[in-house]
């Protein structure tokens, strides 16, 4: 059996981690390991599920109230070493310039377009950077 992956989902909103999880499926792609999700709804809940390790990819809502995604990703990329690589939800497209600031592999906006989602989070999956930690 193929050994699955973990996809860490922080929002502080239940509803944008379903969509996650909807758009995503059991495996995004073919090529892929099937995908488990950890779901996050705070800063302190996503930084200590990333101390224990087990994470391929973060996916990050940047509308999430009261920390970012955004700010959530360039303080992940600061602190955590071989830090995994982030999908990033943004509210709108011409937000892309923060996702380059805050140093996320991706971004998608929101709501989230499943063929869309699933193709990124694959890519990702496929990605040399999706080292777990």
């Amino acid at each position: 059996m193929q050994p699955s992956a973990t996809v860490l989902v922080y929002s502080d909103d239940a509803n944008t981690r379903e969509q996650v999880r909807l758009a995503a499926g059991r495996r995004p792609a073919a090529d892929v390991p099937p995908v488990e999700f950890l779901e996050c709804a705070t800063l302190d809940a996503v930084m200590t599920a990333l101390d224990r390790g087990g994470i391929d990819v973060c996916v990050l809502d940047g509308e999430a109230a009261p920390a970012g995604g955004m700010g959530v990703c360039r303080q992940m990329k600061d602190e955590i070493f071989n830090c995994p690589p982030v999908l990033l939800l943004m509210g709108r497209p011409q937000d892309a310039w923060l996702a380059t600031w805050s140093r996320a592999e991706a971004a998608v906006t929101l709501p989230v377009e499943p063929v869309e989602f699933a193709g990124t989070l694959a890519a990702l999956l496929r990605s040399e950077s999706a080292v777990r930690i």
